[in-house]
């Protein structure tokens, strides 16, 4: 007698705990592994579209780590709910932590923001020189919440990527021409023909400046105590620098050997004697 009841219960257990658990289990554990695969799966269709589309290869690589997780997160609930776990507390618990690490992160998500717009609209690309944020700098990195800019002095700079896209942005390097603006003053009592024919030679002779369109040069302004001609040609962007550094040069020295005189500010002060009184 005790050894038929001690048999049903055994059947029984198996029938209502051990059968259903173990099937349950089994289930869960295949939901888990043909879910991976499919993630797996699907993740490569991802990238393969993003590349086709020539996304950042950064903004790639983040964009398909999201969709993974976020998709490795769905198989993982459908197989706790499979084993009869309520994923319903799970999911709520998920949304708000989602949401306070959201608030606090609410820089960071901007900055990312302005990282994904960055990469997509490309304004810029490394190695471009660029203003922005109040700084500028060679472009040496882009990523998904900074910017780094190399300063002409060699220093390194690191930018939040809100602060860039929230300012104007000045690209110097993104077309292959520039104008090169230059004022050179004189003296109101120079000859400035003379003046003229000197800049317009000097323009002429260098062969990095573009003869079309055709350098200008004219008197832009009667100054306090100049008359100011502006000179404007046209050079390659990585000539830009260069030219004008050397004109610098080749005026002054011209200047003198023309009898030109470069004026500076200067100040006239007139003392008056008082009359003395016979009283």
């Amino acid at each position: 007698m005790n050894w038929s009841t001690d048999q049903l219960d055994a059947q029984t257990l198996w029938e209502t705990m051990i059968l259903p658990w173990g099937t349950n289990i089994l289930f869960a554990i295949g939901i888990f592994v043909i879910g991976r695969w499919v993630v797996k799966g699907l993740s490569g269709l991802l990238t393969r579209a993003l590349d086709r589309s020539k996304l950042d290869q950064m903004l790639t690589r983040f964009v398909v780590t999201i969709a993974r997780t976020v998709m490795t997160l769905f198989v993982i609930i459908a197989a706790l709910s499979q084993l009869g776990i309520n994923t319903t507390s799970l999911v709520a618990l998920v949304g708000a932590a989602g949401l306070a690490v959201g608030l606090a992160l609410k820089d960071s998500l901007q900055n990312f923001a302005a990282g994904v717009m960055l990469l997509i609209n490309k304004p810029f690309k490394v190695g471009d020189y660029v203003e922005a944020a109040g700084t500028a700098g060679i472009v040496e990195h882009i990523s998904i919440f900074n910017t780094v800019f190399r300063a002409t002095d060699n220093k390194e700079i690191l930018i939040p990527n809100g602060n860039i896209y929230q300012d104007n942005i000045v690209n110097h390097s993104t077309r292959p021409t520039r104008r090169a603006d230059m004022v050179f003053g004189i003296a109101y009592g120079d000859d400035i023909r003379v003046a003229k024919q000197v800049l317009e030679k000097l323009v002429a002779e260098d062969e990095r400046i573009h003869k079309d369109p055709a350098p200008t040069v004219f008197i832009s302004e009667l100054g306090d105590s100049s008359v100011n001609f502006a000179v404007r040609p046209w050079v390659d962007t990585d000539d830009l620098w260069p030219v004008k550094w050397d004109m610098n040069e080749k005026v002054k020295l011209a200047f003198d050997e023309a009898g030109l005189s470069i004026p500076f500010p200067q100040m006239d002060l007139h003392l008056h004697q008082p009359v003395p009184s016979n009283d």
